[in-house]
């Protein structure tokens, strides 16, 4: 390969990466929320993983085994909904990358 045609890859690589951290700051801002028990429980969080408010209606303090297992739906909710827009927004920067589908770049 010749100088030039490494020195453009370089460049190419570099900006690459620098789309990648934007987008990672830009998912540390978007929130999402998981919930179950039709909205009993609700758990708010960034798509970075910041979990930022959790909601308990008074009703399902008095079901330990209740509360846990809506705990567990509603975090799944929320890590769903997290790829999801993750998945979303990322697709553009990865879109010319030539990625196997169903691979997902750490962020």
């Amino acid at each position: 390969m010749m100088k030039g045609g490494l020195a453009g890859l370089m460049k190419q690589a570099q900006k690459v990466q620098d789309n990648l951290r934007r987008a990672q700051d830009t998912l540390a801002q978007i929130e999402v929320e998981g919930s179950a028990g039709a909205g009993a429980l609700k758990i708010r969080s960034t798509c970075t993983h910041e979990v930022r408010q959790v909601s308990i209606q008074e009703t399902l303090m008095g079901d330990r085994e209740m509360l846990e297992d809506l705990l567990l739906v509603a975090l799944k909710d929320l890590q769903r909904k997290i790829d999801e827009v993750s998945q979303q927004h990322m697709s553009g920067l990865t879109g010319g990358m030539g990625l196997p589908p169903g691979m997902k770049l750490p962020f």
